[in-house]
């Protein structure tokens, strides 16, 4: 998928980079990245306002692709653009984006799972799938 502007995403937020986030080269550490995209699906995902889970079950990661395209400074504010690139029966693939000073710094797909209290996959709920469906990004290559 190539880069989209921010806002060609239908999700967005921000999080604030922290002095503590930055390594000895005086930039944000890669292991960070990771947890600003967090942030972006965590919004969406457990929002209490639109739930997706269905009763009893939670979300687990199966899969993250991660590209590192530019450096993140402090101080600062990183945005985060999250869209639904797929939906499957229990799964949901999300694409995202991260941004310094309107700059994308790195891309992101994951693929996350639904599983019920035992573990396994859990089928999305139709409520679920009716939200989803309003985040989906436009097809590209």
């Amino acid at each position: 998928m190539s880069l989209l502007p921010l806002n060609d995403f239908p999700l967005r937020t921000y999080d604030k980079i922290r002095y503590a986030d930055t390594d000895r080269q005086g930039h944000v550490n890669n292991a960070v990245f990771a947890t600003f995209l967090e942030t972006g699906r965590v919004e969406c995902l457990y929002s209490p306002d639109l739930p997706l889970l269905a009763a009893g079950a939670s979300f687990v990661i199966v899969s993250l692709n991660l590209t590192l395209s530019a450096e993140l400074r402090w101080p600062g504010t990183v945005e985060i653009g999250t869209g639904v690139l797929k939906t499957g029966t229990s799964s949901i693939h999300l694409y995202q984006q991260l941004f310094q000073h309107g700059k994308p710094a790195a891309h992101a797909e994951t693929v996350i799972v639904q599983v019920g209290p035992g573990g396994q996959s859990a089928p999305l709920t139709e409520s679920a799938r009716n939200l989803l469906s309003q985040w989906l990004l436009p097809a590209r290559s």
